[in-house]
């Protein structure tokens, strides 16, 4: 366990290195670029071989402390973490040592609750410690606004506006951000999710809008990024043989990349992992770079039935090609290679049709009695390929994990359609169906975006 302090550089290069919590409230670096760790920790086995049991705030804790260390009291950690993961973190077995780690029990029933109640309860403390307020801006394609909606709802220092493309969400994850008031405004913006990013990131680069103190609850933040390491520390330490270190495979349904640059974040501080399968939908524009080393975005991104990975260009990749040792600007470009030999070692990349998206997860549902949804089936379906394809290198006990990253609920159309059932409401989308909504529309247009800034804030 490292006593240096962990400063944070600029994927772009070309802005001075901060602390933690000066990144944490900045959102993206004032060269446009995102900002990582200039060093990553390295848990040494016993500290990984005592995590083996522990509840998950325990484990939060061990994990969040090596990048916060000098930054937050250990009591006032724990306390934020305690706060953050007070729900249940389900793995649920499909066959042999197959599993499905269920990151759809929190406030939202979506895996960005674990990295949205920990972001903004850190950026509450910063806030509370300079005597400061803030106003966040957030592009969702889905999952992502309900969670920092809920996360940051009634924080007294933070004010928070959130984008999303009209015709993409469905309308329970309309609802989860719509049904809110207080200090939350949810934006239905003419265009895709790409188009919200875009107006979100133009934003922080206009002067003219200074004085609004803007920051981003995105992946492109990295205290969404941090805590997304945690919970593949947790699923190892519940599933493997942690005296031995066994190795494990995670399939993590990508759209954004935050989800696995938190799990290639963990493998870098030894978590034993012998390969992360990236299962994108239609959206391919990594793995086809996987396979010529050609990077093209895709514009404007496609739509797919598991909405929240409709991405043509992955903010996190900047991230990705960064902790490889390349580089890339936030258009795309790579003006320096990473080790592709070594990120094909560590990762396999797949895209998953909506055909193949609907068959897996009507197949899992009548083979195995396990319910998912279009993202979660996506991950499923790229796990199941990689086991096809590398079946005679692959031990028949191998550990392997994909991640669920949403509540069938939050899908009822598909699951109705394909299954023939009505997704069980959990209990947070209770009365969900027939709350109020109020939000603003806009056209896709950046002086209309902030015109509506500067007028309301």
């Amino acid at each position: 366990m490292t006593s240096d302090k962990i400063l944070y550089y600029s994927t772009n290069g070309n802005a001075a290195r901060v602390s933690f919590g000066e990144a944490l409230l900045k959102g993206l670096a004032p060269d446009n670029g995102l900002y990582m760790p200039d060093h990553i920790p390295a848990l040494d086995k016993n500290i990984l071989k005592s995590l083996a049991g522990k509840p998950y705030h325990e484990i939060a804790f061990v994990i969040a402390q090596n990048f916060l260390r000098g930054e937050i009291s250990e009591n006032s950690l724990r306390s934020i973490v305690k706060d953050a993961y007070n729900f249940e973190v389900p793995l649920q077995h499909v066959y042999d040592r197959n599993y499905i780690m269920r990151l759809d029990q929190g406030p939202t029933a979506s895996f960005k609750d674990f990295a949205a109640r920990m972001m903004g309860r850190l950026m509450q403390h910063f806030l509370q410690q300079q005597n400061r307020r803030m106003l966040i801006l957030t592009a969702t394609s889905g999952d992502t606004g309900s969670a920092i909606a809920n996360a940051f709802y009634g924080l007294d220092n933070i004010r928070v506006v959130i984008l999303f493309p009209e015709n993409e969400v469905t309308p329970r994850q309309r609802k989860q951000m719509t049904t809110l008031r207080k200090n939350i405004r949810i934006i239905s913006l003419q265009g895709k999710f790409d188009d919200c990013q875009s107006l979100v990131k133009q934003a922080f680069m206009d002067d003219s809008l200074a004085s609004l103190s803007l920051s981003s609850a995105n992946s492109i933040n990295i205290g969404r990024l941090l805590p997304q390491s945690f919970y593949y520390f947790y699923a190892w330490s519940q599933l493997a043989d942690t005296i031995n270190g066994e190795q494990v495979i995670f399939s993590v349904p990508s759209g954004n990349f935050g989800n696995m640059m938190g799990g290639l974040l963990a493998k870098r501080m030894g978590l034993p992992v012998k390969k992360f399968i990236i299962a994108t939908n239609e959206n391919d524009e990594v793995p086809v770079y996987f396979q010529t080393g050609n990077y093209a975005t895709i514009v404007p991104s496609r739509n797919c039935i598991s909405s929240a990975m409709n991405v043509g260009h992955p903010s996190n990749m900047a991230r990705v090609i960064s902790l490889y040792g390349g580089a890339m600007d936030e258009k795309g470009n790579i003006t320096r290679d990473p080790d592709i030999r070594r990120m094909h070692e560590d990762i396999f990349a797949v895209s998953i049709s909506d055909q193949e998206t609907t068959r897996v997860l009507k197949d899992t549902y009548l083979g195995y009695g396990v319910l998912t949804e279009p993202h979660g089936a996506a991950g499923w379906a790229g796990l199941l390929e990689y086991l096809r394809k590398f079946q005679e290198d692959i031990p028949g006990n191998q550990l392997a994990i994909n991640l669920e990253t949403a509540h069938p609920a939050k899908f009822p159309e598909e699951v109705r359609t394909l299954l023939g059932i009505e997704p069980e409401l959990p209990p947070s989308m209770t009365g969900l169906d027939h709350a109020d909504e109020s939000f603003d529309r806009l056209e896709n247009d950046y002086a209309q975006f902030r015109d509506y800034l500067k007028v309301r804030y």
